[in-house]
C-alpha cells in the first residue's frame, strides 16, 4: 500500500514538471537563467525520485514490481551520474546534434519510467 502512495507521488511530480514547470521556465525566463535553473533542478529531481524508487523496491508487494522498480532506479542513477554530465558537456561545447540525441535519450528514459509507474498503479 505504501508503495502505491510513493509511486503516485512520483507520477504527480513527473507530470507536474513536464506539463507545468518546464514549459513555464523556458517561456518566462531568459535562456541563461532557464539553463541554470534546469542544470540545478535535474540532479535533485533524479536523486529524489531515484531514492524514492529504491525505497519502493523494498516495499513492493511482488517480484515483478520489484524488478521494474529496480530498473527504474538504475535509470535514475544512470541519468544522474552519467547522462546529465554528457548532456551538459554537449550543450557547453556546441555539439548540437549530440545534445539533441542525449537529451532525447533522457526524455525517453523519463517517459519509460513514467509509463512503468503508471502501469504499476493500474
Amino acid at each position: 500500500m505504501i508503495t502505491s502512495y510513493f509511486i503516485s507521488g512520483m507520477v504527480g511530480i513527473m507530470l507536474f514538471f513536464t506539463v507545468v514547470v518546464a514549459p513555464t521556465v523556458f517561456k518566462v525566463l531568459p535562456v541563461e537563467w532557464s539553463s541554470k535553473y534546469v542544470r540545478n533542478f535535474f540532479p535533485k529531481y533524479y536523486a529524489s525520485l531515484g531514492t524514492i524508487t529504491i525505497i519502493c523496491v523494498f516495499t513492493a508487494p511482488d517480484l515483478i514490481s520489484k524488478i521494474l522498480l529496480a530498473i527504474c532506479a538504475a535509470f535514475f542513477a544512470f541519468t544522474l551520474f552519467y547522462l546529465t554530465e554528457k548532456i551538459n558537456h554537449a550543450k557547453d561545447t556546441g555539439q548540437t546534434k549530440q545534445f539533441h540525441w542525449l537529451h532525447g535519450a533522457s526524455v525517453g528514459i523519463n517517459l519509460f519510467q513514467l509509463a512503468v509507474f503508471i502501469y504499476l498503479l493500474l
